[in-house]
């Protein structure tokens, strides 16, 4: 079968879905012969939908042989499995999507056509669940502390609630995937299946200009009786997706959702919530910007003349609006549900801005060297070596450290969040340590953004371990993560 031909179909299926005819959506996915990886993730959906066990493992099967990197395929096989009380096989397939993620908070999916987060900490909580039915009560514990590392708020305190039916040895319920939510194919793919008719339909009409002998097929301007020539309104932005606006303030992100612009950039507003922030595109890209920092575009020929955009304001910008996070729009009990969570959670969130950036959860008005603890065991590094301040500059002022008043410190946070910098010396004996270098023994390629890739034999200078596993280097120009099996460290004499 030919790609069009699949994609065509997997487009017809997806939307068999949207309008809850699941019969003939499975009907359609059956009938594709070589179905891809995501295609088959689909099918082993509706098969979970239609609690169909052994045909949703067959999909799943084939899903994770076709891409073994796909967490989220092994997350809804270990699901499963669980719901086969296969929970020995259950467990090993949420440890292995635990370790696709590569110590990474979440994946967010939406890139490749699903509009899913897989988060780490969801996984351990069904990792846990899987120990607890083994019976291993300790195992299921030390899974759910290690999840608090990566509890977000839009998570609803599951991870807590769960720690403390553990402690009872009371069983929990796993978290599922929501089955409906499927792969769907590359939209302009898509759309480069539609025939398009570039030359039109021929039309014969005669001229209204009096005595006028014209006859046959109409012009490229219609003749309009004494009607003055006025020239057409510019068609290039009224045709693009979504309204027009400009930019009145710079927008600096704080979560991977959200899209950084400046004063003067004309995004497209998609859709706007009730919570004052909207969705919007910007050079192809689309994220979160709250909507109080834009203002609506008026294009017309006239403010083409006049010298287009009007200059942005130079006020002060509002206030960053509230995120509504884990719930859908409008859902009042929902609301509720996440206001009681927050109003019991006293965790605070440090972002941590360091050669890469990742964040930490401590109770809020914790000491400082229960902070310290839990950077120096995120970046496995002595705590010595490593230095917190509360601006990207390390003065006097800004340093923290165990004589720091951390009042003072936990003040500058603003709804339960606070970013801090972090900057770290290796030494030995006192003294500074020497860069570290690698060469590469193998060549390494990864369509991955966040990974470093480089050639067998290039030198790679060391910059920090992400886990046992995983390393952080910078090579020719660029810096991301890399296996460390693949390097070995330079001798010190030849460097």
């Amino acid at each position: 079968m030919s790609f069009l031909n699949t994609l065509r179909q997997w487009d017809e299926a997806v939307t068999c879905v949207d309008r809850e005819d699941l019969s003939e959506a499975l009907r359609i996915f059956l009938s594709i012969d070589e179905p891809n990886s995501k295609i088959s993730f689909d099918i082993g959906c509706l098969h979970l939908l239609n609690r169909d066990l052994d045909a949703a493992e067959k999909a799943f099967d084939c899903s994770i042989r076709k891409d073994e990197h796909l967490a989220v395929a092994f997350f809804q096989r270990g699901i499963t499995f669980y719901k086969r009380e296969r929970y020995e096989e259950s467990l090993s397939d949420f440890q292995h999507a635990f370790r696709t993620l590569r110590g990474n908070q979440l994946i967010d999916y939406k890139a490749l056509g699903l509009r899913y987060k897989l988060y780490a900490c969801e996984v351990l909580h069904n990792m846990a669940l899987a120990e607890a039915q083994l019976g291993n009560w300790e195992k299921a514990q030390e899974n759910l502390v290690k999840a608090l590392d990566y509890k977000t708020e839009a998570k609803l305190n599951i991870i807590d609630r769960a720690l403390q039916s553990t402690l009872k040895q009371k069983l929990f319920k796993p978290v599922e995937f929501p089955s409906k939510m499927l792969f769907k194919p590359n939209k302009h793919y898509v759309a480069e299946l539609e025939k398009k008719d570039y030359l039109g339909k021929a039309k014969v009409v005669a001229s209204v200009v009096p005595q006028d002998q014209f006859s046959g097929f109409a012009p490229l301007q219609p003749q309009v009786k004494d009607g003055p020539t006025r020239p057409k309104e510019p068609e290039v932005l009224r045709a693009l997706e979504g309204e027009p606006h400009t930019v009145l303030f710079e927008f600096v992100p704080e979560t991977s959702d959200e899209l950084a612009v400046v004063p003067g950039n004309i995004v497209f507003v998609l859709q706007k919530g009730d919570d004052n922030w909207a969705s919007v595109v910007f050079n192809e890209r689309r994220g979160l910007v709250p909507y109080n920092y834009l203002e609506r575009l008026e294009i017309s020929l006239a403010s083409k003349q006049n010298g287009g955009i009007p200059k942005s304001p130079t006020r002060e910008p509002p206030a960053r609006p509230e995120r509504k996070q884990g719930v859908a729009r409008g859902n009042s009990s929902g609301d509720t549900q996440l206001q009681d969570a927050q109003s019991t959670d006293n965790s605070c969130i440090i972002k941590v801005r360091f050669t890469f950036n990742f964040a930490v959860s401590v109770p809020s008005g914790s000491p400082y060297a229960m902070l310290i603890e839990k950077i120096s065991k995120k970046l496995n590094l002595p705590s010595t070596a490593i230095t917190l301040s509360v601006t990207s500059e390390t003065t006097a002022q800004s340093v923290i450290n165990a004589n720091t008043e951390m009042e003072s410190v936990w003040s500058c946070a603003s709804g339960r969040r606070i970013t801090l910098w972090c900057h770290t010396k290796e030494q030995t004996d006192g003294k500074p340590q020497t860069e570290i270098h690698l060469v590469a023994l193998h060549s390494y390629e990864s369509s991955n953004p966040e990974d470093l890739n480089f050639h067998q034999g290039d030198t790679i200078t060391f910059l920090s371990r992400v886990n046992q596993d995983w390393w952080e280097g910078h090579c020719n120009g660029n810096t991301g993560i890399f296996p460390a099996s693949f390097v070995e460290e330079v001798p010190v004499n030849d460097q």
